[in-house]
């Protein structure tokens, strides 16, 4: 049976294993990625850090590098997604090029990435939230209770169907797209700042291979983090074969001129000499998102210090509904292909996996609150350790994709083309390659904590997937094993 016969068979006969189809266009596709990577939150938390820790001025060069590398994933990405349609993106990918065993293993380690950036995420929020509230308020809320209530309206959003969850976050990413992108537009037309535009103590060569390049690339790498959103949902997408590519493909364009363009703006409306000094001088303040903030407070006024923190507040938002929605996808693959119990791909009315989105949240609740009841600092500890540790899972699974691309069309000869297939994702496994290096060798900045505890959050990433490859490899010898997923790359 090829994808084709497959994904006809799930959009003419509902069953409770077909998600949806017909669902999302290019554009909700976008909507998806774009909020999981919650741009605001990505240029005010990681732009100050590569600043002042990285390559200074010549951190747009840094994005740029950080996009030319995922750009090249892509290729082999979306050529493997034109011959496997799967909720379960990666593990299915992976799969497929490199065996049943791995592909579970790479399943575990996508379910805990995915789960280790929202609980992330709730960390920042729960702060954010708390701090807004307190600031308009009478109230003095816990982090934890905000981070509970969102838990609970997510679950809803989650159940309501992913057409509403598109409608939703498209007025989040509108809205920090909007402010980020007029102030970028602002500065540009007017000339820059104090010592101009300053493009190419931004952009040459010089620029980009001054300081520590490698913690810049880092974090420009991270920022780059959900962009695979594209192919978990292909199964809910108009016409999969080419809405999936496009998106993909915009997608990366979009996320990497926004980031380099706006990161640029802002070293040119702080001078290129200077942005390192203030960049640092924001992180010894412990407010990183005053070296974002302020440039754009004073090109708008001072009516922006107030609608920041709210747009901040609604791009996490944004992003923890994205990856809940990633999740309870991989979940419910997992249910479908019998590696997990088949409750998981149970649907609602409205053709959402309900069930799998009621175990995310648990899982959300139980990776974060162990923090809140240790009274631990939800940003200096939730959100750095586990936005570190889904990082360098992400690039490990970018890794396997790409190399699983490449023994896949070697067996096959599905697709002939050589640069797709072949040239493509052996130069994006090089540089991924090159960034999960760099990854390691910074971890502990990355996570802002100690060594002991940068060894165990690695640690765990491998040990994550031996556990899932072991959980397969039992499965297989049972007497009587459920029946294998169906392959729908054959």
């Amino acid at each position: 049976m090829d994808t084709q016969t497959v994904s006809a068979a799930r959009t003419e006969t509902p069953t409770t294993t077909a998600l949806k189809p017909n669902a999302l266009g290019v554009m909700g596709i976008l909507f998806f990625v774009l909020s999981g990577q919650a741009p605001l939150t990505g240029i005010a938390g990681a732009a100050p850090i590569s600043v002042a820790m990285g390559n200074g001025a010549g951190t747009p060069a840094a994005y740029l590098l950080a996009g030319i590398v995922i750009l090249l994933f892509s290729v082999g990405f979306v050529a493997m997604g034109r011959h496997v349609v799967d909720a379960g993106a990666f593990y299915t990918y992976i799969g497929a090029g490199l065996g049943r065993t791995v592909g579970a293993g790479s399943a575990s380690v996508a379910l805990a990435a995915y789960c280790a950036i929202q609980a992330a995420m709730y960390g920042l929020y729960g702060a954010t939230v708390s701090a807004l509230v307190a600031d308009h308020t009478s109230l003095d809320l816990p982090w934890w209770v905000c981070a509970l209530v969102t838990m609970a309206v997510v679950q809803g959003l989650g159940a309501a169907g992913i057409e509403m969850g598109a409608r939703v976050l498209a007025v989040f990413v509108l809205a920090e797209f909007g402010v980020l992108l007029a102030f970028g537009l602002v500065t540009l037309f007017t000339g820059g700042g104090p010592e101009g535009l300053g493009a190419a103590e931004s952009f040459s060569p010089s620029a980009a291979l001054q300081g520590a390049p490698g913690v810049a690339v880092m974090f420009a790498v991270a920022s780059m983090f959900g962009f695979e959103a594209t192919a978990i949902y292909g199964e809910e997408a108009r016409d999969a074969r080419r809405t999936v590519p496009r998106a993909t493909y915009l997608s990366v364009v979009v996320v990497t001129g926004f980031f380099a363009f706006i990161s640029w703006m802002l070293i040119s409306a702080h001078g290129a000499s200077k942005a390192p000094g203030e960049a640092r001088e924001a992180l010894s303040a412990g407010d990183s998102s005053g070296f974002v903030f302020g440039p754009v407070a004073d090109q708008f006024g001072g009516w922006v210090d107030g609608v920041l923190p709210v747009l901040l507040a609604t791009s996490l938002f944004a992003g923890i509904l994205t990856f809940h929605n990633s999740a309870n996808r991989y979940l419910f693959s997992l249910g479908r292909d019998g590696q997990l119990p088949a409750a998981l791909c149970r649907l609602n009315s409205r053709r959402s996996p309900w069930i799998a989105g009621c175990v995310q949240s648990a899982v959300a609740l139980v990776l974060v609150m162990p923090f809140a009841l240790a009274g631990q600092d939800p940003v200096l500890t939730l959100f750095s350790w586990l936005s570190g540790l889904a990082v360098l899972a992400m690039m490990l699974l970018y890794l396997l994709t790409s190399v699983s691309v490449v023994v896949y069309f070697r067996r096959r000869r599905e697709d002939t083309r050589t640069w797709n297939t072949l040239v493509a994702p052996v130069l994006g496994s090089l540089g991924l390659a090159g960034a999960i290096w760099l990854i390691l060798a910074n971890f502990t900045t990355l996570i802002g904590g100690e060594a002991g505890t940068a060894a165990w959050l690695v640690l765990s990433v491998p040990l994550v997937m031996a556990v899932g490859a072991a959980n397969e490899r039992v499965r297989r010898r049972r007497p009587n094993p459920p029946p294998p997923p169906v392959d729908r790359a054959a």
